[in-house]
């Protein structure tokens, strides 16, 4: 009987662990969880601060009896710590620290990623208990949970305007805290252009949140008078304090227990996968945030999103098995609720088209969600990237109202962008239409016609 060890709780290595046994009940799979609580939905976590959801055990996808119930066995508080390739052992250590080894026939590897700190000193010396925290896991949940009920903070700063920092900025606001927010980009929420990131700010702002963009921070500092944190601004000094400070300043693979047993590592330090999650060591695969991911349009890259965490993990889990399937890659889509509004991307912005060697465009035009001669019309800004030469779709951003589809309409963009559609295709989508929700000419397509227009 085939022995499947998969190392990691969240999207990738359950992911993986439900295909397997999907595939084939009899296989015995073994997922070996360094913390107590599998398959939580991390991406969830905001809205668990801003009260949308309770108690916490809602954010589990499957509870662990659910894990258990499909054949698995669960290794709880067990960290892994090396890998025997060529013996086909891995070495775990449990919560008290007693190492023993398990072996495998196949190994799924879906370690994820770590916070960043992005060069900033303070950050990985102070704890929790200093008031200074990272929300990627379920115990920084409960400590920041712990830190807000019994200390009640009034005042809290978040380095970092990227999606999760502008969602729990919106979580604090919602619990009577006043915000500063530090972005060192120009705009919040790099990952959109600098004349939509300004209509999302605007909103922060409205909602009460103070924004410093162009703001580098340098360090943090614990003080008899709270936490201080130091930064630059305009190429000046500036010290901003608060009763908490939330470090949201992205994410880097974790690749240790790879890399120690000799996977090579490539686009933003992640492990280098192929197409079918093999990671170049016999019998070994790897999935999610700590792994290299296809993109569609840019070959291989590092872009840690959930949705492809769990394709990737299916796809190895199958794969363990002795299956051939592979992962058809991304684009890079995303979506952010932020307080009423919605932001969305998919595929290449400008400069990283013209990086990737195309010759991109882009055009910005504001229309309608629906007709509107039917009551509650609201705006959509969206921004269409194409190839002057090929007339290729290559990247779509949005920005509307909470209830004007903008998710739904970005993956109209997503699926033309999958399918390798030019900018014109796009207008002859044949997609729905009634006045209260849409026009004859949809905003996608009147986005694009106006593409079209501007680069004949």
């Amino acid at each position: 009987m085939t022995h499947l060890v998969a190392i990691g709780g969240s999207d990738a290595g359950i992911s993986a662990a439900l295909r397997a046994r999907e595939l084939d009940p009899t296989v015995d799979v073994t997922v070996v969880v360094a913390d107590a609580y599998p398959n939580y939905s991390i991406c969830g976590i905001p809205y668990f601060f801003s009260g949308d959801v309770k108690p916490w055990q809602s954010l589990a996808h499957r509870t662990h009896a659910d894990l258990e119930a499909t054949g698995m066995r669960l290794r709880l508080d067990t960290l892994a710590t090396s890998i025997d390739v060529g013996g086909q052992r891995l070495t775990v250590r449990d919560i008290s620290g007693a190492e023993s080894q398990i072996s495998y026939d196949e190994l799924v590897v879906g370690t994820g990623a770590l916070p960043a700190y992005a060069g900033i000193a303070g950050l990985e010396q102070l704890t929790p208990a200093d008031g200074v925290h990272v929300i990627h896991s379920m115990g920084d949940t409960f400590a920041l949970d712990e830190h807000l009920t019994e200390r009640d903070p009034k005042t809290a700063i978040i380095i970092g305007a990227g999606y999760v920092g502008l969602e729990m900025a919106e979580g604090f606001t919602g619990r009577g805290i006043q915000v500063t927010q530090l972005q060192r980009g120009p705009e919040v929420l790099s990952t959109i252009d600098p004349e939509l990131g300004a209509l999302v700010r605007a909103e922060v702002v409205r909602h009460g949140v103070t924004v410093h963009t162009g703001t580098t921070v340098r360090s943090v500092e614990k003080t008899a008078a709270g936490l201080a944190v130091h930064a630059e601004r305009d190429g000046r000094a500036v010290t901003h304090t608060a009763d908490l400070v939330l470090a949201v300043v992205g994410v880097r693979p974790n690749t240790a227990l790879l890399e120690a047993a000799g996977a090579r590592l490539g686009a933003g330090g992640a492990v280098v996968v192929d197409e079918r999650m093999r990671t170049g060591l016999p019998h070994v695969f790897a999935a999610g945030d700590g792994v290299t991911t296809h993109h569609v349009l840019l070959g291989s890259t590092y872009l840690p999103l959930g949705t492809t965490a769990h394709k990737q993990g299916r796809i190895a889990g199958e794969n363990a098995l002795g299956g051939s399937a592979q992962f058809a890659g991304s684009v890079g889509t995303q979506v952010v609720k932020v307080f009423d509004l919605v932001a969305a991307r998919s595929g290449l912005r400008e400069h990283e088209a013209l990086a990737a060697g195309y010759r991109p465009a882009t055009t910005e035009i504001i229309a309608d969600d629906h007709k509107r001669y039917f009551p509650g019309a609201q705006p959509l800004s969206i921004r269409i990237t194409g190839d002057t030469r090929s007339r290729l779709l290559l990247g779509a951003q949005m920005v509307g109202r909470l209830g004007t589809e903008t998710a739904k309409r970005i993956d109209t963009f997503a699926t033309a962008l999958f399918a390798g559609l030019t900018v014109e295709q796009v207008s002859d989508l044949d997609l729905s239409y009634t006045p209260p929700l849409g026009s004859p000419w949809d905003a996608v397509q009147v986005a694009t016609q106006a593409w079209s227009r501007t680069h004949p």
